[in-house]
């Protein structure tokens, strides 16, 4: 039985060889995986001297040799192949261990592996005969399998081939990315997407709980979710990370200043901003301390005692999401909140294009982004805002763009105090915000994702008892819009860019 060596990733690859030596299985290896492996004093055979056929083109032909590819594809069973095999004086090889170049991590042309992809898909395609290894993880399944049995198993063989396509798989697809992201590239969608993804964690549920759910990544890429710390509370859930993604997202682009977003079915029920985090919390909670129960609880600064008193003696979190904690105060919270889940978690990543599925195909659009600041709204009103209310309708606005259309948001010093989120009509979405604020919006901002239709929605807006409205402008009835704004006494901004979300 004979083994081909040729690995980036070196981990165990001396103990490996030195395991296989010991059952008897000759070894064949090439450039710096052969170096280790006689370093050890392994008895190896250098690949150069398997093919009689040194090394070119500065490394980029090593393997692409048809004694390795013939030793590798052959099929036992076949006498054709068998008697090729004699013919050309091709030694059969039963294993090989090979994994690619970090790509993803340090892309470059070259790191673009040839030489391993097809050696590792050849092997792979010849399952039935030859053992393919990609992971430093299944050393030590085949080795067991080897010395018990003195081969691997159908099963263990077809197993390690579905993971060497997918290794090359998601290889290509880096390469692929990387091509995309050049300069060069003009096209914002490109023409194919070469998604490959890896089971990063499993769940303790999907949406409900008949339902499995895991949490993916793209292959070879960590994710910033991978970094994310769980100090205590249950097993996350499906709907846990969905709602902590879109928490952890809004309370971040929400600037510096201490803040608190608290999010339920994906939506904020309570964000504000405040001199001191446990303010901003308190204030928060107070905009809808009903849809708080059981919410994710987002904060932009590092948990202190203070917010901690605040947040036990209000409504149970489902989960808490900071950057850090105060010394003592994952233990204060565990001590009244046992089941919260409590997490430490890096600032997100956004990719550049947002994936989501369609029955069995895919919508893709570029990410979530606010294209304009509020220096570049426009004024349509006869009253221009102060610097309070301009500041209000920023507030309201960045809320507004992370809440589900039709979207309302009210708000006032840096407080959301009512959110109509997901309705049919935007009138009974600022209805809804309306009743929530309760006046405390009173002198403040009222936000709308998309055009008023009609003057409805400004007496609405009115009657909610604010003084600036931003919303993007573009119906055919902005002059009547407009009209009902200088009629109530309102200034009124147009954004010029629609923010739903659905």
């Amino acid at each position: 039985m004979r083994a081909l060596l040729s690995v980036y990733d070196k981990s165990g690859i001396v103990e490996l060889a030195s395991a296989l030596h010991e059952l008897g299985i000759d070894l064949v290896s090439s450039g710096g995986t052969a170096g280790v492996i006689a370093e050890a004093g392994i008895p190896v055979v250098d690949v150069a001297e398997f093919t009689g056929f040194p090394p070119m083109l500065g490394h980029r032909v090593v393997t692409l040799h048809p004694k390795v590819h013939g030793g590798i594809l052959a099929d036992r069973r076949d006498p054709s192949h068998l008697t090729d095999l004699e013919n050309h004086n091709i030694e059969r090889i039963d294993i090989v261990v090979g994994n690619l170049y970090p790509f993803a991590s340090d892309p470059s042309t070259e790191l673009i592996d040839i030489g391993g992809p097809a050696m590792v898909r050849a092997a792979a395609k010849n399952y039935e005969f030859v053992t393919v290894v990609v992971d430093p993880e299944d050393y030590e399944l085949v080795l067991g399998e080897l010395a018990d049995a003195g081969t691997t198993s159908p099963r263990t063989r077809r197993t390690l081939a579905r993971k060497a396509f997918s290794h090359t798989a998601a290889y290509d697809a880096a390469i692929v990315r990387w091509m995309d992201e050049s300069p060069l590239n003009a096209d914002p969608l490109p023409p194919t997407m070469n998604l490959s993804l890896e089971r990063a964690a499993e769940l303790r549920y999907g949406e409900n709980p008949h339902q499995f759910g895991a949490r993916y990544r793209v292959a070879g890429s960590p994710s910033w979710w991978d970094s994310v710390e769980q100090h205590s509370g249950l097993a996350l859930s499906y709907l846990n990370l969905f709602d902590a993604d879109a928490a952890w997202r809004l309370v971040n682009d929400l600037g510096d200043e201490p803040t608190v977003a608290i999010i339920k079915h994906a939506n904020p029920c309570g964000v504000a901003t405040a001199g001191e985090l446990a303010s901003a919390y308190h204030q928060a909670l107070q905009c809808d301390p009903v849809s708080a129960f059981g919410g994710v609880v987002a904060l932009n600064g590092p948990v202190d005692l203070a917010t901690v008193e605040a947040m036990v003696a209000a409504a149970q979190a489902d989960v808490v999401i900071a950057p850090g904690y105060h010394d003592g105060v994952v233990e204060a919270l565990v001590a009244k909140r046992k089941n919260t889940r409590i997490l430490t978690a890096p600032q997100p990543v956004v990719p550049a294009l947002e994936v989501r599925q369609l029955s069995d195909g895919f919508l893709v659009q570029e990410k979530h982004h606010f294209a304009a600041t509020p220096d570049q709204w426009e004024v349509v009103t006869n009253l221009k805002p102060t610097d309070a209310e301009l500041a209000d309708a920023a507030f309201a606005w960045k809320v507004c763009g992370h809440v589900s259309s039709n979207a309302i948001v009210l708000a006032k010093d840096g407080v959301a105090w009512g959110v109509g989120a997901g309705q049919q009509n935007r009138v009974e979405s600022a209805k809804l915000a309306a009743a929530k604020a309760a006046g405390r919006a009173g002198g403040g901002a009222c936000a709308s994702d998309a055009f008023y239709p009609f003057a409805d929605g400004i007496q609405a807006a009115a009657d909610a008892g604010v003084s600036v409205v931003v919303q993007p402008g573009g119906s055919v009835n902005d002059p009547k819009i407009i009209a009902a704004a200088n009629q109530y006494g309102l200034v009124m901004l147009f954004t010029a860019e629609r923010q739903f979300k659905h």
